[in-house]
């Protein structure tokens, strides 16, 4: 999406009629058989672009009995153009991390726990240097009960805004409009306050978005006009057919140009094979779209 302003309406609606013209409305849509993660085939990696091209996200599944480890859900990413992985806080050494209910100092992170997650994208906190961009999650487990997630294209969500109220939108890119206050924890400062806007154009091209529905420690810009987006933003995070819903199986992964998402709680089960884990990876690049106009048109057809 190119940065279009306010007052340009007319690239704006060729953008916008372009943009939800055949737009998928099932998650089926969006899944993606792979036969060998080491060596995708070039219809599979077309495929995998053409949906995120669309929409953002993309569903893969893997062969059923696919031995799994971390280098091979970051040899997906690779063949992907994702390479410039984040080394956030409770990452492992190669930088990927373990998504479980943890019982370590991990679970001062709700993500390492149970409980369910509001609407956010990944690395909201992070300085403007090192913003999340895409992330990739692989299941190896899923949960005895739970632990659904919900999708949303970031550019839906800039789309309902700025029908509703182009202001909205200006609102919500100012630079100072939403801040996250330092990290302490034991009196410790593990990360210093960040202050950017929640949509910002990456290059001037790529529509990007940091947000988090949390309803505390988060400072707002306080202005009527943010507040009026903000609740708009959460009607639109309530009900809205855009959204796709999936709880991931093992040996599926989702891979996305970092959009809105949440997840509801989890039971873990007795065995092992109950107890929920993911592999994440966040990488501050994201995914390449190495395709023509002409590929993308025939590619809309997922591959089955």
């Amino acid at each position: 999406m190119q940065s279009y302003p306010i007052e340009e309406k007319h690239a704006y609606q060729a953008w916008r009629e372009e943009k939800l013209n055949r737009y998928p409305l099932s998650v089926n849509e969006l899944i993606i058989e792979l036969n060998n993660p080491i060596k995708l085939m070039d219809k599979e990696i077309r495929a995998l672009q053409s949906s995120c091209v669309k929409t953002n996200i993309v569903f893969y599944r893997l062969p059923a009995n696919t031995q799994i480890d971390k280098q091979i859900v970051l040899s997906i990413a690779d063949q992907l153009g994702l390479k410039q992985l984040d080394a956030n806080l409770c990452a492992d050494e190669d930088k990927i991390s373990v998504i479980q209910n943890a019982n370590n100092s991990s679970s001062h992170y709700i993500p390492y726990t149970n409980k369910a997650l509001n609407w956010h994208t990944d690395g909201y906190y992070n300085p403007s240097s090192q913003r999340i961009h895409a992330f990739l999650m692989h299941c190896i487990h899923a949960a005895k009960n739970g632990g659904e997630n919900n999708y949303l294209d970031p550019e839906i969500a800039y789309i309902f805004l700025r029908d509703e109220n182009p202001e909205y939108i200006t609102a919500l890119m100012d630079e100072n409009v939403m801040t996250i206050p330092a990290n302490e924890i034991d009196k410790n400062n593990i990360r210093t306050a960040q202050t950017g806007p929640v949509f910002y154009f990456e290059n001037g091209v790529d529509l990007c978005m940091r947000y988090t529905s949390r309803k505390h420690n988060i400072e707002w810009k306080k202005d009527k006009t943010v507040q009026s987006a903000l609740s708009c933003l959460q009607e639109i995070l309530t009900d809205n057919a855009y959204i796709f819903t999936y709880r991931l199986r093992p040996g599926e992964g989702v891979i996305c140009n970092n959009a809105l998402h949440n997840r509801t709680a989890f039971e873990d089960g007795d065995e092992k094979y109950t107890k929920r884990m993911l592999y994440r990876g966040r990488f501050y690049n994201r995914i390449t779209n190495s395709l023509t106009s002409a590929e993308l048109e025939t590619n809309n057809a997922m591959v089955k």
